[in-house]
């Protein structure tokens, strides 16, 4: 049985593992393949040390752990790092290792997410995704409705992105 937890310090390296494996598999084709083979595990551990210490923003971020206690997933959330007079709260991750997918582990992780925001007193969420990436099925099954359009820059590339929002999360279920 797959459990859900908040993350701690000691879960840094799991976390990193899980960032750098998903990106490399579900990014491939959209991320150029230089890139994704400098992702490094080291660098991620330092900066999900940052945020576990909450020392950079009010993120929060909750670990997904099989029967063994291994990351197999994560979300992190907090409160918007933009200023926007609807979307308060914002889904910064979701990431889950391919053999976990299609488990129900992503729903269960974007309602812990939900949950944690509606307790903080913030009522509604927005999500920057790659417009080519396949999750943008799954955040639009979830209610989430396209609202602004991006470019987001990696290593010189330059990505489009699509911001998903959800101007009212006490209403998911």
């Amino acid at each position: 049985m797959l459990k859900i937890r908040a993350a701690t310090l000691d879960d840094v390296a799991g976390i990193a593992r899980v960032h750098v494996d998903v990106w490399r598999s579900a990014y491939r084709g959209i991320v150029p393949d230089d890139i994704l083979a400098g992702l490094s595990y080291e660098r991620r551990e330092r900066q999900w040390d940052v945020t576990l210490r909450g020392t950079h923003h009010q993120e929060f971020v909750y670990l997904a752990e099989d029967e063994n206690g291994q990351c197999v997933g994560f979300a992190s959330g907090g409160p918007a790092l933009f200023d926007d007079p609807v979307y308060q709260g914002e889904l910064f991750t979701i990431y889950i290792l391919a053999a976990y997918q299609r488990q129900g582990l992503g729903y269960r992780l974007f309602f812990q997410i939900v949950e944690r925001l509606s307790e903080q007193g913030l009522t509604s969420m927005f999500l920057w995704v790659l417009a080519d990436n396949p999750a943008c099925s799954f955040y639009e099954s979830l209610g989430g409705r396209p609202v602004k359009t991006g470019v987001y820059e990696v290593g010189g590339t330059k990505l489009q992105q699509v911001g998903y929002g959800w101007p009212d999360i006490t209403q998911l279920k």
